[in-house]
């Protein structure tokens, strides 16, 4: 790490978040170089979840050490996505964050939506360029799949983003176990519900890879694309 430069937050330097930090993506932030800081850490328990080592983990750096680390490579890249866990759980996480817009860079948020006006905080500051909202599935499943009661904070800060000028995509992890065509056209009709016409991605669930649920492989794509109705341009990944 490149400690030539301090940065002036009180407690950062005792406060290890950040589990890891990739250094360098072209898929994570669309059409951007950026690297990844991975925060350690959530509030959701998806049974599907292919990082429970950073979910059950705790953090190895601190506040300071990324903010050395994106001062080293801001020439190299256009922006930081603050991924997880859920980054938005994190106390400094703002404070993080309007360091990172000091020094030029752009922001992009992956959240689960859990943490509305968090959120909303962000926006209203112009302190986030782009955000990724996990949608997990459709209210009466999401217990199931998430191990939480939050889907109400996920529709606020759908609502919240929808309202904003601020770009953002949604996207769906997909397990055959528990996820079907019925749940998925159901999904697409409450974004619609909620205003929401931008791009929608449906991801497959990565196979062979531990997760934090005992949970059976998923089969190959079963989504019928041409049996969606929707508006909305459904992009799958």
């Amino acid at each position: 790490m490149n400690t030539n430069k301090d940065y002036n937050l009180p407690s950062v330097k005792t406060i290890r978040s950040i589990y890891s930090i990739t250094p360098f993506t072209l898929i994570d932030y669309p059409d951007k170089t950026a690297c990844i800081l991975w925060f350690a850490g959530c509030n959701m328990r998806c049974v599907y979840c292919y990082n429970p080592d950073i979910v059950l983990g705790k953090g190895k750096l601190n506040f300071q050490d990324a903010l050395n680390f994106i001062q080293s490579r801001k020439k190299l890249l256009d922006g930081v996505v603050f991924s997880g866990g859920e980054c938005t759980l994190h106390p400094m996480i703002i404070d993080l964050v309007r360091e990172v817009k000091k020094l030029g860079m752009l922001v992009k948020i992956d959240t689960n939506g859990s943490r509305p006006n968090v959120l909303k905080k962000l926006i209203g500051e112009n302190l986030v360029d782009y955000v990724s909202l996990d949608f997990k599935s459709t209210q009466k499943k999401y217990y199931g799949i998430t191990n939480s009661h939050l889907f109400e904070q996920f529709a606020n800060s759908l609502m919240i983003l929808t309202k904003s000028a601020i770009p953002f995509e949604v996207r769906t992890t997909i397990h055959s176990d528990l996820l079907e065509q019925f749940d998925i056209q159901k999904m697409i009709n409450f974004l619609e519900s909620k205003n929401y016409s931008g791009k929608y991605y449906l991801q497959n669930y990565i196979n062979d890879v531990a997760t934090l649920g005992d949970i059976n492989n998923s089969k190959k794509l079963f989504i019928e694309p041409a049996k969606l109705k929707t508006n909305l341009e459904v992009i799958f990944r």
